[in-house]
């Protein structure tokens, strides 16, 4: 691969930098649920510029940008530590933008576009985490409704949101994946509660029960029993933006920037390991560029995807794990940068999908490891 980015395309990078001096440090890339009113209001403001839309097609509202701008725009997001993409104007909006009906489209996307609604994704659950295959939450439909019953966990952000992209069982539980739909649950609903998973940074995930909640069946997007492939298209439309690699370099800089302030910055064992953990650096931004230019070229990037997750998340974790290594106990302090990089880096492995479960998809799509013999 061998991949540069246009003179145009450095304007705009530029742009986005101006646009987040405001926003820059703000800490919501990690802290969202602390953070939630100025990120409001930055989504907001991005929403101004037509960027929760950049590569929406045109005639669904969005500015019909390539793949490349959206990169540049989400890993200069998460360089400034203002936020993640989300999911509203990501996984949801797309899918309504193939998926939906005219009415849906005309009803959930213009308030997505301003960055004025929101949504959290109802997938995991206690027992149906990464076999969502397996899941529980159930939708009997009952004339002009359908009535959910079950739980689900780990959802980001629930606390917040407006709505949940349900994923929920219509048909048997020996379906499987063929007996799954797709539903916008309002959070607000009677018959809804979330509830709060702290986290180790001092954030949380959520669990969300529902209670025979109410959910109108023109709140279903796609077919009945037909989730599954809608899902598998929605992944693969973020996977170049899912883990932005500027990321972990705005890591590294700042367990650099922490070991000058500690008086390490010159010892050889400190510089030696600052040193590897800049190769690692440069592999996670190659492998990013790898699912970018992969999509652009309309190639399937599976698994080169869930090869940048590996990395990403390995090379968070490294460095994080370095600086306990160079301060001991001044690493875990309560409220320190490093203590924050640490435990936030713990839970990186889960987010997007397991480690283990990424090696499997490389193991299998770029390996041909795993058949039957």
């Amino acid at each position: 691969m061998r991949y540069a980015f246009s003179a145009e395309e450095e304007l705009f990078r530029h742009e986005v930098r101006e646009f987040l001096a405001d926003y820059r440090d703000l800490d919501a890339f990690f802290l969202q649920g602390l953070k939630w009113e100025k990120v409001k209001a930055l989504f907001r403001a991005m929403g101004e510029r037509g960027w929760l839309s950049l590569a929406w097609p045109r005639e669904a509202g969005g500015l019909g940008a390539a793949a490349s701008r959206e990169y540049l725009l989400w890993d200069e997001v998460a360089s400034a530590r203002a936020a993640r993409n989300p999911l509203s104007a990501g996984i949801v909006a797309r899918t309504l933008v193939r998926c939906g009906t005219d009415a849906q489209k005309e009803r959930w996307l213009p308030p997505i576009r301003a960055g004025e609604m929101h949504f959290s994704l109802g997938y995991s659950e206690p027992e149906a985490g990464s076999d969502l295959a397996s899941l529980r939450c159930r939708a009997e439909r009952r004339g002009d409704v359908y009535i959910v019953t079950g739980q689900k966990c780990w959802q980001s952000y629930a606390q917040d949101m407006d709505y949940l992209w349900l994923l929920c069982r219509t048909g048997t539980q020996e379906s499987r994946g063929a007996g799954l739909s797709l539903l916008i649950v309002d959070l607000h609903a009677p018959g809804v509660r979330v509830g709060p998973l702290p986290t180790l940074d001092g954030d949380q995930l959520n669990e969300v029960h529902l209670d025979s909640v109410e959910v109108p069946v023109d709140q279903r997007v796609g077919p009945e029993d037909g989730a599954w492939k809608i899902m598998g298209e929605a992944l693969a439309d973020e996977r170049h933006i899912q883990f932005p690699p500027k990321r972990v370099r705005r890591d590294l800089e700042e367990v650099i920037t922490w070991t000058e302030r500690a008086g390490l910055a010159s010892d050889a064992m400190v510089r030696g390991r600052l040193a590897e953990l800049a190769v690692r650096v440069f592999e996670a931004e190659a492998t990013g560029l790898q699912v970018l230019d992969a999509m652009q070229k309309g190639r399937p990037a599976a698994a080169e995807a869930a090869a940048n997750k590996v990395i990403h998340t390995l090379v968070c974790q490294e460095i994080a794990r370095a600086a306990m290594d160079f301060g001991g106990p001044e690493a875990l302090v309560e409220g320190s940068r490093t203590q924050l990089l640490w435990r936030q880096s713990l839970w990186e492995t889960i987010g997007g999908g397991t480690t283990e479960v990424m090696r499997g998809i490389v193991a299998k799509q770029a390996l041909g490891l795993g058949g039957r013999r």
